[in-house]
């Protein structure tokens, strides 16, 4: 009960700062009349009721000259600290006498007893008390400053914190819708290539096979538009939507399509973006299988290491060196190399590495870091698999 008194008192004063001035005025000039009560009244003898009343409209009065000062020390307060110390120890001096002069006439006048030859102790007291006075004055309006200080310290805070939140979600706001259109321009780009392919079939009077094309076209396109393109999935999915490209390409290529992928259970597991694979294994095919009459082997491998998802893809080029050089010159990457990139850059900021190399017999070997995020669905079934296979 008494604590929530004084949260209700505390709240009280700091929404209204008069009736904090008002209690710390009584409070004081209280303290003052007990302490003068007990120290003074009760000391010098038998006391009546006209003592009492001396103690209490010395109070009175000196409550009434103590907001004299605390107007005069407001007024002097955007002065320097030396103009404020000298005027006010005169200003206190001053009112001290006086008070002592009202409240030695008030004790004659209610106490029919003279009290001027004790003036010079009367007068030492009363300075004492304003000087108190005026130390506690300068005390709580100095912590009054303090909190106010503390307050827009804290509000100013608070609009910080709230403005960095808003440029984060902006920011956010801005990766992902940058994200999204990186993602989405593979769709437009690989079909266009595919819907090329299917065209020529269509020429080549190859109905079967171009019939065949479109439905597996059909699966890869569901796929892209089932997986949310600011998300990652686990690489073994990854996996499975390449396999749903390559099913194309093999219907286009046959048997001059071979593959070769390597890839260990915990990189299987590894969270990687969304089709991330398909651009750069689109680009051998352009470059590479395309244009070898033998055709060739698209190699993929993927590890775990250092805390880094590797991932290495190859393929055995086209035989021609002078191909293979311009696939790795930065103008003929193409628009599916270049938008890996730069969602790599979106995703993973500085914290990935992209490289491209010539294999010695003409081949192009893709090499991608990033950081390894394990996916916890994908190592929840393998955990079941081994157990179920132990």
């Amino acid at each position: 009960m008494t604590n929530a008194f004084f949260q209700f008192l505390k709240h009280k004063i700091a929404t209204n700062p008069r009736l904090g001035f008002w209690l710390w005025q009584a409070g004081f000039w209280c303290f003052v009349s007990i302490v003068s009560f007990f120290t003074l009244t009760l000391w010098y003898g038998p006391f009546g009721l006209q003592h009492i009343a001396h103690i209490v409209a010395q109070a009175a009065v000196g409550l009434v000259f103590s907001l004299f000062l605390y107007w005069a020390f407001m007024q002097l307060w955007d002065k320097s600290i030396r103009v404020r110390a000298s005027i006010g120890l005169i200003l206190v001096l001053i009112v001290a006498f006086v008070w002592t002069v009202a409240r030695v006439e008030i004790f004659i006048r209610l106490t029919q007893d003279s009290e001027w030859d004790q003036f010079g102790g009367w007068h030492f007291a009363s300075i004492f008390i304003f000087l108190c006075w005026t130390g506690l004055f300068h005390g709580i309006r100095y912590y009054q400053l303090l909190q106010s200080e503390h307050s827009i310290m804290l509000r100013a805070e608070a609009e910080a914190k709230e403005e960095q939140l808003k440029r984060m979600k902006a920011q956010n706001v801005a990766r992902d819708a940058q994200i999204k259109m990186l993602r989405y321009q593979l769709n437009p780009h690989f079909l266009c290539n595919t819907l090329n392919a299917i065209n020529a079939l269509v020429e080549a009077e190859e109905t079967e096979i171009a019939q065949g094309m479109t439905v597996k076209l059909s699966k890869f396109l569901r796929y892209s538009l089932d997986n949310n393109p600011d998300t990652k999935i686990a690489l073994e999915n990854e996996i499975k939507a390449l396999n749903l490209y390559l099913d194309i390409e093999k219907i286009r290529f046959g048997e001059r399509l071979k593959l070769d992928f390597e890839i260990s259970d915990s990189a299987s597991a590894a969270k990687v973006p969304s089709l991330l694979l398909q651009p750069i294994i689109e680009n051998s095919m352009k470059h590479a299988i395309a244009r070898s009459e033998e055709g060739g082997t698209i190699t993929f491998r993927a590890d775990v290491s250092d805390g880094k998802l590797d991932l290495e893809l190859s393929d055995t080029g086209s035989g021609n060196k002078i191909a293979s050089t311009k696939i790795k010159s930065s103008n003929s990457r193409g628009v599916g190399v270049r938008n890996t990139i730069e969602r790599l850059e979106a995703l993973y900021s500085k914290n990935f590495r992209y490289d491209i190399q010539i294999l010695p017999l003409g081949g192009l070997k893709t090499s991608i870091s990033i950081p390894y995020e394990p996916h916890a669905e994908v190592l929840k079934s393998q955990a079941r698999q081994l157990k179920v296979s132990s």
